[in-house]
């Protein structure tokens, strides 16, 4: 018989959590709500807000009355000035975990230093950040991209709150060269640290791993990258993608769940495992 495990931490944390509720809770019969990106990075919840009359635009300029709410990923300052320009209503669902990034950043520039971001440049959480700390701010993901920047005489550095402690520290250390005047805020928050040494502990004692979540959520790929270093691993969206050829010669099986996946889809995929 097929046993399942599920990780000790996964699914929403607080930040999303909050985004959800804050969004749902702005739904009103007379006033249209559209948040500015999906709210977070998982499609079948963002479907799901859309059925409850919360529409999603990608710019200001796509509605001219309403309200907006600001993702969990939080958004650069000059969003918040078009919003008021245009006379809109605005719920602010950014995570305060990122709200901390953004305001260090934006301390950090304020006082004179070169500001960098470690994360992923590209992810809208590094490119709020990345505007609330000014046109000089870069952003590093790797070791190498470190290296390559140039010495500075003052070096405030802040991370993405979902990126690798393990990585953070690792490329902290390569910045260290950069500036004999150096300060780190750690914005990582507590539940990616959580969620990913549930993930890696729950594969380490397992012969298959399933991680389930968004493929546009960064946090849940980064579930996956670290499960496949210890098990077979499979990142699935829904239990619509489990697949019976997996538990062919399989006895123990471990699931976890990005900070993005809604409760019901991990309980989908829960019950369809137990049913192998």
């Amino acid at each position: 018989m097929l046993e399942v495990r599920l990780a000790e931490n996964l699914g929403f944390c607080y930040g999303v959590k909050r985004a959800i509720q804050l969004a749902e809770d702005s739904a009103e019969p007379d006033t249209r709500s559209y948040t500015l990106g999906p709210i977070i990075h998982n499609p079948q919840m963002v479907a799901r807000l859309a059925e409850e009359g919360i529409g999603k635009i990608d710019t200001l300029d796509e509605i001219s009355e309403g309200t907006v709410i600001v993702r969990s990923h939080g958004v650069g300052p000059h969003v918040y000035e078009k919003i008021e320009r245009k006379g809109l209503g605005l719920v602010d669902a950014t995570c305060p975990h990122v709200r901390k990034a953004q305001s260090a950043a934006k301390a950090f520039a304020d006082d004179g230093c070169q500001v960098v971001i470690v994360g992923d440049r590209n992810h809208p959480e590094v490119q709020s950040i990345l505007e609330w700390a000014g046109a000089g701010a870069v952003a590093v993901a790797s070791e190498a991209e470190a290296e390559d920047l140039p010495l500075y005489g003052r070096l405030g550095i802040v991370s993405q709150t979902t990126f690798s402690g393990v990585k953070f520290k690792s490329i902290v250390n390569k910045l260290l060269d950069k500036s004999s005047d150096v300060r780190i805020l750690r914005t990582i928050c507590t539940a990616t640290d959580q969620r990913q040494s549930a993930a890696v502990k729950l594969a380490g004692q397992v012969e298959c791993m399933i991680v389930v979540g968004g493929r546009n959520s960064a946090n849940t790929t980064k579930l996956a990258q670290l499960c496949a270093e210890k098990c077979k691993t499979y990142h699935i969206e829904t239990a619509a993608e489990v697949c019976d050829e997996w538990f062919a010669t399989i006895k123990k099986i471990g699931i976890t769940a990005g900070a993005s996946t809604p409760d019901w889809i991990i309980k989908e995929v829960y019950e369809k495992c137990q049913k192998k």
